[in-house]
């Protein structure tokens, strides 16, 4: 059964921070068309494309995870680009959640394979967008240039149906697989994430209670550029 949007689903929290000034004028800037649908789908545009996809520059901290810092930094990956989304349907007026779940990556980069000691990507996150009586998945991790470059297939969002990673690339290679659906979100769920990643990505965190990736100083452009080379 769907169920129905409730109150939360357009407030504001500490980190889907849709009442950040920041926030607001985004949304008031790009969420252009006619009705919800169109609005959401301006928006996704804007934040997949808007900022690049960085997986190297993670802070796990709550100021590194919040919506707006997308903004300020120009950059995210996957969970903030979701909450960044999620905040600027808030801000528009149209319901809004976050949804997570496990993927397999088939194509990272050597540096994030040796650091992480796994293709599995826990806590992926997306955006839950209600449109037309419906909850619809909008994914906008990966910016249209950063799949010209890999040879992904770009994911586009209509409105109308879900919008979540190719199971295989432009040339047909394996590229996200999706193990486990961890469900849909009022808030993010950072606590859990961050206690998941001390636990699975042990080469990952520098330190215990650091909060930045040790891949941090590292380029992600300059490997997905040596990847692609081979």
């Amino acid at each position: 059964m769907t169920t129905p949007p409730l109150p939360a689903h357009l407030r504001a929290t500490a980190l889907i921070d849709s009442d950040a000034p920041t926030v607001q004028a985004f949304a008031a800037e790009h969420a252009h068309g006619s009705n919800d649908r169109e609005r959401a789908v301006a928006l996704y545009l804007a934040v997949r494309d808007g900022f690049r996809y960085d997986p190297y520059r993670i802070d796990l901290s709550p100021g590194g995870m919040q919506a707006s810092a997308v903004l300020a930094n120009g950059y995210g990956w996957c969970v903030p680009k979701a909450a960044l989304l999620t905040a600027a349907c808030r801000a528009a007026g149209i319901p809004a959640r976050m949804g997570f779940a496990d993927v397999r990556n088939h194509l990272s980069t050597e540096r994030m394979r040796e650091t992480m000691k796994t293709d599995l990507f826990i806590w992926h996150g997306y955006t839950d967008i209600w449109l037309d009586g419906q909850w619809r998945k909008a994914t906008p991790a990966f910016n249209l240039e950063l799949c010209e470059r890999f040879g992904l297939l770009p994911l586009t969002f209509d409105g109308e149906s879900d919008s979540i990673y190719h199971p295989f690339d432009k040339s047909g290679q394996r590229h996200m697989e999706y193990v486990h659906q961890r469900g849909a979100f009022d808030d993010m769920p950072l606590a859990q994430i961050v206690a998941d990643f001390r636990s699975v990505y042990s080469g990952w965190r520098p330190e215990d209670g650091a909060t930045h990736s040790r891949l941090q100083g590292a380029s992600f452009a300059q490997d997905v550029e040596q990847e692609i080379r081979g």
